[in-house]
């Protein structure tokens, strides 16, 4: 009896052990999570977590007007053009059908300028420095643009082969541009280039010829001499110091950056960067380098 007993007490215990044991003393089968990942945290650049500056909406800033290759008919919201190509496609990754993209005006200095943006990002072919990165954010880079030199056809400068060459020519540029920092380091004109507040400005005087030639980006150069200046030809191309990347403009450590940046590799991944620059900005061989 006394042994009975002892077998009852024993399996008694033991039930009451296995009730208090802990699910981890279990061994996971399979398909099953381990304690601490029940849960799969939410993805940060989920079209619903984005941080844009209005829910459902993602709000894209450019310059106004604006031109070929970038845009068509000074309309960024047709989606033709290189840069209204890109933002949309971005907007695709990002999960922003074209309906749900707005766009906004937004003057080139003021892009990256300090201060609070009324855009989730800018386009508009903004070169990525390291002082405006103090302000801002940029993108990973969606193109490299060279520099050109667009002359008059009757002008002396339009026979320039080489960087010398232009040397004690009057040179306009566009302030505020990458085009500004290639004429003084590489060129380094005998006069300063005459600097203009804005593209339309530095074309006027261009064809005003109170300038002998301008310097601008090679696209920017194509759709001069094509549309606006054809009694202009572009001079020559030649590379910006340390390369002429362009980027997407957020604000200064903007939780949206990455997930533009992972928009942006993942256009590139699959080649659709690629389709959209070779279709607005291909044909940019066959024009001579000054060195």
């Amino acid at each position: 009896m006394h042994r009975l007993l002892l077998l009852l007490l024993a399996g008694v215990l033991a039930l009451g052990a296995a009730a208090c044991g802990s699910d981890d003393d279990e061994a996971p089968t399979s398909g099953s999570s381990t304690t601490g990942n029940a849960e799969t945290p939410s993805d940060a650049c989920a079209t619903d977590q984005l941080p844009v500056k209005t829910p459902g909406t993602l709000t894209v800033g450019t310059d106004k007007p604006a031109y070929p290759p970038y845009f068509e008919d000074d309309d960024p919201s047709n989606g033709k053009g290189f840069e209204s190509a890109v933002a949309y496609a971005v907007g695709k990754e990002l999960g922003f059908d074209k309906a749900a993209v707005k766009w906004t005006v937004v003057p080139f200095n003021s892009s990256y300028a300090p201060g609070p943006k009324d855009f989730d990002f800018d386009i508009n072919q903004i070169s990525i420095s390291p002082k405006r990165a103090e302000r801002v954010d940029f993108s990973t880079p969606y193109y490299t643009a060279p520099q050109a030199i667009v002359s008059l056809k009757t002008s002396p400068t339009a026979d320039a082969t080489s960087l010398s060459d232009l040397a004690d020519v009057k040179l306009g540029v566009q302030v505020g541009t990458t085009s500004l920092d290639a004429a003084t380091e590489l060129i380094k004109p005998a006069t300063q280039p005459q600097v203009f507040n804005d593209s339309n400005d530095t074309v006027r005087a261009l064809k005003a010829k109170r300038v002998d030639a301008i310097v601008v980006d090679l696209p920017t150069a194509f759709f001069l001499t094509a549309a606006q200046v054809p009694e202009a030809k572009i001079t020559g191309q030649f590379a910006a110091p340390g390369g002429d990347d362009w980027g997407l403009v957020l604000a200064k450590d903007s939780e949206l950056t990455p997930c533009v940046d992972q928009a942006i590799e993942k256009l590139e991944s699959s080649g659709e960067l690629e389709q959209i620059t070779d279709k607005w900005m291909g044909g940019q061989a066959g024009v001579p380098e000054l060195r």
